[in-house]
């Protein structure tokens, strides 16, 4: 695909504008993406060092989550998996390992 120009391969009208759109919501759908991953990112680490900001650092990886999710970057289900995986962390973090 060619960035910024148009697609050789696209023929009509409807396809080179259907090419930037892609373009312009595969951009969009990164940004949300690398939030959501960062956010999970640092929220694993807050687990792991033991940090005291480790609740609210879950916190916003999950609105992160659900934030992509409602925009259809990632499938809602994945957004539950990983919320239920960082919940379960952090409980067991601070219950001591049970």
């Amino acid at each position: 695909m060619v960035e910024g120009g148009e697609d050789p391969l696209a023929n009509t009208k409807s396809a080179k504008k259907r090419v930037r759109q892609n373009s312009r919501r595969r951009l969009r759908n990164a940004r949300v993406r690398t939030r959501a991953r960062s956010g999970v990112r640092s929220a694993r680490q807050a687990i792991e060092g033991g940090q005291a900001g480790s609740p609210s650092a879950v916190q916003a990886a999950i609105q992160e989550l659900d934030r992509a999710a409602s925009r259809g970057v990632i499938h809602p289900n994945n957004a539950a998996r990983r919320k239920s995986r960082l919940q379960r962390q952090l409980r067991k973090s601070t219950s001591g390992g049970k």
